[in-house]
């Protein structure tokens, strides 16, 4: 059984068996969580919505459920993707040059648990900034692509191209406005974001 469905839509409950010798004040319980509970975590506290996929037929039936919800059926979105297409047009959205797009659709590199924040690049943003993309956000991504930290993301991106190799590395981190602005908010962009989460492990 994928932990996903056992964690997804609840908060992860911490183990009563944890030997009162090893408490450590100053360590973050959610730290100690599976790489997988790490990200669902951190990514709701941020602002994201998650939506688990077990298989695609799921994946496009939760897009529909999100068009409908913001009735964005037969409006225009901003995708660079062409793997992607087939999703926009299967729902009669417009996507080649659009004046006034109501999301973003694409994918991405990596999906980070520490911080719960996703890791971008030209090959899903090309060289556009934040600022530059609809306020909202539509995420395909996959279960293989959850990893720790930025460091292993940047390393899988070696890894993965070896002589094509991607400008613009960026992560996507806060998915809501702030109450109060602080410095760790500083200069961010929040965007409203939905990621579709398909199962492949």
């Amino acid at each position: 059984m994928s932990i996903f469905r056992k964690i997804f839509g609840s908060s992860s409950e911490t183990s009563n068996d944890t030997n009162e010798n090893d408490f450590n004040p100053f360590q973050d319980i959610h730290s100690q969580l599976p790489v997988d509970e790490q990200f669902t975590h951190n990514f709701k506290k941020n602002g994201g919505k998650f939506l688990y996929c077990e298989n695609l037929a799921e994946l496009n039936e939760q897009f529909e459920n999100i068009l409908e919800e913001n009735d964005w059926f037969e409006s225009e979105a901003m995708c660079i993707e062409p793997r992607l297409f087939k999703m926009l047009e299967d729902n009669k959205i417009s996507f080649n040059k659009p004046q006034n797009p109501k999301f973003f659709l694409a994918s991405c590199e990596n999906l980070i648990a520490d911080e719960g924040s996703v890791l971008f690049s030209s090959n899903q943003i090309k060289q556009n900034k934040p600022n530059d993309l609809p306020d909202n956000i539509i995420l395909v991504a996959t279960t293989s692509q959850i990893i720790l930290n930025k460091s292993d993301g940047l390393r899988e991106i070696k890894k993965r191209y070896t002589t094509d190799y991607p400008t613009n590395i960026t992560t996507f981190k806060y998915f809501e406005k702030v109450k109060e602005e602080d410095f760790l908010h500083y200069g961010s962009s929040p965007k409203h974001l939905y990621l579709l989460l398909l199962e492949d492990l």
